[in-house]
């Protein structure tokens, strides 16, 4: 009778262990990164989407570290990150290839003028994507300054520019907003995301997705363009969105500041050529930041 209890019992938390893990493939677990990367998101934030019956679960982080141990352990569907991150961690072996791209700018030169008494721009972020648009920005410019990078957060530099610490920054939004907001005598002096006023601008943010879910690819690519036309069309929902689930404190965003992120969907393959220009220009600048090659072929789907 002990003996029969007992396999009565395994066999009642092996039934659990089932359901569960049903009920986990029945959720499509999405992380997106905190910062700009969520405004693309408020929509599905506010109204959880479903896909061919797999409920959307999304998940906020707060750095690119988070996403990209969740890829590696296999506890995330979809991901939305650097674009230069998803290249290197495709590289590595972690084979998320990539859905589209749902940003295309966000980074800014902010100062009153271009600083006479000494050359040196402040930064942070070595061998990021702000420190490679920037370093590409000045010389395509033919300017030449010092960058300095002994702030190591974004806020710190923003601190550094109110204070009149720093004389010219980079920064990405919402700090921009924040800075003309705080000083009305900044101004924005140069566009990194498009040195030379071309469209479309640097696919810099990329959405990868599990391959196991190819066959839902269109949906998704549905889903993703709706919530972007949602944020550049609604912008002021968008932030009351963003705002009540504590994404961005109140008062961070404005809708000048999702105007300058520059959010439209595109797929990989509509994008593929700005994709392909954008990881050239990455290895040319700082290769092992791709870890010392362009991804293959298969990183961007081919499919129709």
């Amino acid at each position: 009778m002990k003996y029969l209890c007992l396999f009565i019992v395994l066999l009642y938390i092996a039934g659990c262990k089932k359901t569960e893990k049903g009920k986990e493939q029945d959720v499509i677990r999405v992380s997106v990164l905190k910062g700009p990367s969520a405004i693309a998101f408020a929509q599905c934030l506010e109204f959880p989407p479903v896909v061919n019956g797999k409920a959307v679960s999304i998940t906020i982080a707060d750095s690119p570290d988070i996403i990209q141990a969740s890829l590696i352990k296999g506890e995330a569907d979809i991901a939305v990150l650097p674009m230069i991150s998803a290249a290197n961690l495709y590289n590595k072996g972690i084979r998320y290839p990539l859905l589209g791209c749902p940003l295309w700018g966000t980074l800014y030169l902010i100062g009153k003028n271009f600083p006479s008494s000494k050359n040196e721009l402040y930064l942070f972020g070595t061998g990021t994507t702000p420190d490679i648009l920037t370093r590409y920005y000045l010389d395509r410019k033919r300017l030449t300054y010092s960058m300095n990078y002994s702030f190591s957060t974004a806020p710190e530099v923003l601190q550094a520019l109110l204070a009149g610490k720093a004389e010219m920054v980079v920064l990405s939004e919402p700090f921009v907003s924040m800075a003309l907001r705080k000083d009305t005598t900044l101004r924005i002096i140069g566009d990194l995301n498009n040195p030379e006023g071309l469209s479309p601008e640097f696919p810099q943010t990329a959405i990868v997705c599990n391959i196991l879910l190819s066959e839902d690819a269109s949906q998704l690519d549905s889903i993703l363009r709706a919530s972007c036309q949602f944020a550049v069309e609604h912008p002021v929902e968008a932030i009351r969105i963003l705002e009540e689930r504590h994404v961005f404190a109140p008062g961070m965003l404005t809708p000048e500041c999702i105007e300058r992120c520059k959010i439209y969907y595109q797929t990989a393959k509509e994008a593929q050529q700005s994709i392909d220009s954008f990881l050239r220009l990455i290895e040319q600048y700082e290769p092992k930041a791709l870890g010392g090659r362009l991804p293959d072929s298969s990183f961007i789907s081919k499919r129709e």
